[in-house]
């Protein structure tokens, strides 16, 4: 997360970087003073948040490594969660702004002019449409923990339901509607990669596994998410953000849209998603490493592996919806 703070500061916010703020790059312009307070405030944040991580650390020695474990994975179920209600909320308003803009709706008499006309640049869109309902959405899934990414399948469904109807009963159809689907979908397989993984859901080459004793599947646990799970999150981070024309970065701060006319303004998220995933994955590769070494130090509060109580608390809107099926 420090990683992507430092990404979005130094490329988004054009913060230089302490290489570029002490010129260790042997560039020959020099840094403003601006640039260089910047360069430095960048140096400390990372400084400050790695001290406040070992302070933790220290504080909460008494704290077992299946407690961490399950605090770890709570911190992904939270930017999942938080995900979800992105591309719930951003959907719904970007598909209505697309609508009315098609249809030349007129906006509210309380809606300034010159920003509605400016809503047909992504720029704008996404500053002041997109990024707050972020915002919001960071706040929502803190507060509310009944509703998550699951419900993606059901939107999906409705979403694609809609166009059916639309298409074959008032023979109308539009770009957008196309969009929130694949936008949705997208989501929705992307974000469910982690709570896959809590639930030991993905599919394993399970020829020797489940003939392993616990303590061999601890090993095999740790040493697939400490040398396979992380490095995948890691070469996703270094090849989508290492640079700024970098495949996951670069859509991100262009704000890219779509070719088709009229569609959501919204591919440029789309993008994000895998940021997303490769947090939320290397979260949860953390945590289950952790609980693998929890094992294999002996620690006696383990959960049964047909008791679902610690997915429960990570993933309590799973409950949710099999109360309303």
């Amino acid at each position: 997360m420090l990683y992507l703070l430092d990404r979005y500061l130094v490329y988004g916010q054009q913060w230089p970087s302490l290489t570029d703020t002490l010129d260790f790059g042997g560039r020959d312009t020099e840094v403003s003073g601006l640039q260089w307070f910047l360069g430095l405030l960048l140096y400390f944040i990372d400084l400050s948040v790695i001290i406040f991580i070992f302070w933790s650390v220290r504080r909460t020695d008494q704290r077992s490594l299946r407690q961490d474990a399950q605090l770890i994975a709570r911190c992904s179920a939270y930017v999942v969660r938080a995900a979800f209600w992105s591309v719930l909320l951003i959907g719904l308003a970007d598909t209505v702004l697309s609508f009315m803009r098609i249809e030349a709706i007129a906006p509210p008499s309380w809606v300034s002019q010159t920003w509605w006309t400016g809503l047909e640049q992504a720029h704008t869109r996404g500053m002041t449409v997109h990024y707050p309902l972020m915002a919001l959405s960071f706040v929502i899934a803190f507060f509310n923990r009944s509703l998550g990414f699951i419900w993606l399948a059901v939107l999906v469904v409705f979403a694609e339901f809609a166009i059916v109807l639309s298409r074959f009963i008032f023979s109308y159809e539009q770009a957008f509607m196309g969009d929130l689907v694949r936008f949705w979908y997208a989501a929705l397989f992307l974000f469910a990669s982690a709570y896959t993984l809590v639930e030991d859901g993905h599919v394993r080459v399970d020829i020797i596994y489940t003939h392993f004793s616990r303590k061999t599947k601890a090993w095999v646990n740790a040493l697939g998410s400490l040398l396979l799970g992380l490095p995948l999150c890691w070469v996703i981070f270094i090849m989508g953000m290492g640079t700024p024309q970098s495949s996951l970065i670069a859509p991100v701060l262009s704000f890219e849209i779509s070719q088709s006319a009229y569609g959501m303004y919204v591919q440029y998220l789309m993008a994000g998603f895998l940021i997303i995933f490769a947090l939320s994955m290397a979260l949860i590769f953390i945590s289950y490493f952790l609980d693998s070494v929890a094992d294999l130090s002996g620690e006696s509060d383990r959960v049964d592996d047909n008791d679902t109580e610690a997915t429960k608390a990570v993933y309590p809107e799973r409950d949710t919806l099999k109360e309303l099926a």
